[in-house]
């Protein structure tokens, strides 16, 4: 089985995060940059599946150079090989746009049977990608799977909603996302982690990969941040003295918060 799997490289959620002043973008230098959490559990669950049928774990990536950190963090877990793309011309897609240009990275990867995306990345949140990508490649989804198998040439997910479990069955080759309860994902051995360095990694640009740079970036995006300010420092909270009324003006201050 051949697999693919999506990975990006975001701002560390312990980092101060926020948006560039010229342009109101993701100002990625401004914070240190991982993998993120959700590819982490994305390349387990194809690594799970490699080990039990075999084949081959190609990973993914859209981003800056410095993306190649994330690549490697991949590959140091298991995977064998990946595709980069990265170009400047990319700078403020939207979530249509990066769609396209995934669907058109995965397309260079030949004979792929199953690819594995998380549900949503942690700095845009759009939790849309997976699904528009899946339509461009006219492939069925799955999304928010909680448990992924795959037998014969059926894929098969199981997916918690607030209605209880709903079990979805597709033919291959499909599209899966995960989420966060799929699986606790594995840490890269020293070997993993030495043998990454030679692993194949793929760079590509726009025109490699078949992309018009008319169709990307924040200049033609249908999308985009007009305006943009700093979060509000924290107030300090009220202090409340019981004076045989504080149960009184506890409530009163919860109704002056609309939390009652």
């Amino acid at each position: 089985m051949n697999i693919v799997v999506l990975v990006k490289q975001v701002p560390d959620t312990y980092s101060e995060r926020k948006l560039t002043d010229s342009d109101h973008t993701l100002d990625r230098e401004a914070s240190d940059a991982v993998i993120d959490e959700i590819n982490e559990r994305s390349v387990e669950a194809a690594l799970v599946l490699k080990e039990a049928q075999g084949g081959e774990v190609t990973v993914v990536c859209v981003g800056p150079d410095r993306a190649k950190d994330a690549i490697r963090k991949a590959l140091s877990m298991g995977a064998d090989k990946a595709v980069h793309l990265s170009d400047q011309a990319l700078h403020g897609s939207d979530a249509v746009q990066t769609a396209k240009t995934l669907a058109k990275v995965i397309g260079t990867v030949e004979g792929y049977d199953l690819v594995i995306a998380g549900n949503e990345a942690s700095d845009g949140r759009t939790g849309a990608v997976p699904a528009m990508i899946a339509d461009v490649l006219g492939l069925p989804a799955l999304t928010h799977a909680r448990e992924l198998a795959v037998e014969g040439t059926t894929v098969t997910v199981t997916r918690g909603t607030d209605d209880g479990i709903t079990k979805l069955t597709a033919e291959l080759p499909a599209l899966v996302s995960v989420g966060e309860k799929i699986n606790e994902p594995r840490y890269p051995s020293f070997k993993g982690i030495m043998a990454a360095k030679k692993k194949p990694v793929t760079a590509l640009t726009l025109a490699d990969a078949g992309i018009d740079a008319s169709e990307v970036g924040l200049a033609n995006a249908l999308t985009s941040v007009t305006e943009a300010s700093p979060k509000p420092p924290k107030s300090g909270g009220e202090k409340i003295e019981d004076e045989g009324d504080g149960g009184d003006k506890v409530a009163a201050y919860l109704v002056s918060q609309k939390i009652i």
